[in-house]
């Protein structure tokens, strides 16, 4: 656990963002939310988020489009992202990796990976 560190949570599903952000803030993180890809890319330009939750289909721009903008700009390139997705096939986790991504978890995940995924990311 790395209390105090701030996770930018781009997820366009209420529920299932308010039960991720719950469960991040009962072990220590600061959460931003954000609804859609253009408000997330938005929120990660200008919150300085020690590290991204990104789904993939979101409104407006899709997660592998915002991760790709982001790891390949200089100035965000260095903030640790995990694709979090129902898209688990193959060629979308090759995709994941094509465009930066640190991580790539799917839905349903398992509550400990994830915290130990995001504790390993948030430490570099």
């Amino acid at each position: 656990m790395q209390p105090g560190k701030k996770i930018l949570l781009v997820e366009d599903e209420p529920e299932f963002r308010m039960a991720l952000r719950m469960r991040l803030e009962a072990n220590g993180y600061a959460i931003i939310e954000s609804d859609d890809g253009m408000k997330g890319l938005d929120a990660a330009r200008h919150q300085n988020p020690d590290m991204i939750i990104l789904d993939i289909m979101l409104p407006r721009i899709d997660g592998f489009k915002v991760a790709r903008l982001l790891k390949f700009d200089v100035k965000h390139k260095h903030i640790p992202l995990m694709m979090l997705t129902v898209m688990s096939q193959a060629s979308d986790r090759k995709m994941g990796q094509a465009v930066g991504a640190d991580a790539y978890l799917t839905k349903p995940y398992q509550p400990q990976e994830l915290l130990d995924t995001i504790a390993t990311l948030v430490s570099r």
